[in-house]
């Protein structure tokens, strides 16, 4: 075995992208996009209100709290199973959503579907995955969050999550655009796109991500102004800053828990969407083999 390799290996202080959180103004819409279409499930056990759904997929969730809709200023990659099924649900819940942003387009490797409020998800198409993909062994999941930001910020917001978050971060070359690729755990990432057309408003929506080293960054962090909303485990930052220049690169906030936070590795449902009441077979009621 050459050990020169285990350095790939390494994945850095980021552990896991738990959730993105964006606010929408109708839940009956949500459940027709996020579990009719998606195929995905509503968490059973924790905000099964009216004000408030989680919506599991795989170890991961997207938060949709009532309220003005929010956009991602990018899209989110998704792991949700084979193309034909999706298409087949998409399809299905069509006349619900006439009248919304909803909608689909067919790409070699992925669909690219458009919510009611106009967030895109790349839903990955499994056949496509590349063994040398982080999230090639994901079955149900997020596999990233892209984010547009502006040209010439790549590099700087690379070296932030190195410096401030201890994370394993570089800049590449994709598609003839650069991007900053932070590392998250073994099989997630954040990508930040340079992207000519990028805006820079800001609606307040956030992702919160799982850190091992907890202290070290919160008072880098804290040390430069940029913490705030500290509770037991956890803390926010929103800007993105170059670490030498201190100037401004972005702004997304962070929800940064440690791995002593009671929602660390909570066993999520997640509902096998091939199964109906004409088909069903006991014991496959689950997706098993999330990552």
């Amino acid at each position: 075995m050459d050990r020169s390799d285990y350095t790939h290996e390494d994945t850095g202080n980021l552990v896991l992208l738990e959730h993105v959180n964006l606010t929408i103004p109708d839940q009956r819409l949500a459940t027709v996009f996020y579990v009719s279409a998606l195929g995905l499930t509503r968490d059973p056990y924790l905000m099964t209100g009216v004000t408030n759904m989680w919506i599991n997929i795989g170890r991961s969730q997207i938060h949709l709290p009532q309220g003005e809709a929010q956009r991602l200023r990018g899209h989110v990659g998704l792991i949700v199973g084979t193309r034909g099924a999706l298409i087949e649900r998409l399809r299905a819940v069509q006349p619900l959503l006439v009248h919304s942003k909803f909608g689909w387009t067919e790409r070699d490797d992925r669909v690219e579907v458009t919510c009611p409020w106009g967030n895109r998800y790349d839903c990955l198409d499994p056949g496509a995955r590349a063994a040398s993909d982080p999230w090639s062994r994901i079955d149900l999941g997020i596999a990233y969050v892209q984010l547009d930001v502006p040209v010439g910020c790549t590099a700087s917001i690379a070296a932030f999550y190195r410096e401030m978050l201890a994370a394993s971060a570089d800049v590449r070359e994709h598609n003839g655009s650069t991007h900053a690729v932070v590392a998250v755990g073994g099989h997630q990432q954040l990508i930040y796109a340079e992207t000519p057309t990028a805006s820079q408003e800001y609606d307040g929506h956030h992702i919160q991500i799982y850190v091992a080293n907890f202290s070290e960054p919160h008072a880098r962090l804290a040390g430069r102004g940029l913490a705030y909303g500290e509770e037991t485990h956890q803390f926010r930052f929103a800007d993105l800053i170059d670490p030498v220049s201190g100037a401004q690169c972005f702004r997304l906030e962070h929800e940064v828990r440690s791995l002593r936070h009671p929602l660390f590795a909570r066993p999520l449902v997640n509902r096998n969407p091939y199964l109906t009441n004409q088909n069903y077979q006991m014991g496959h009621e689950a997706v098993k083999g999330v990552f």
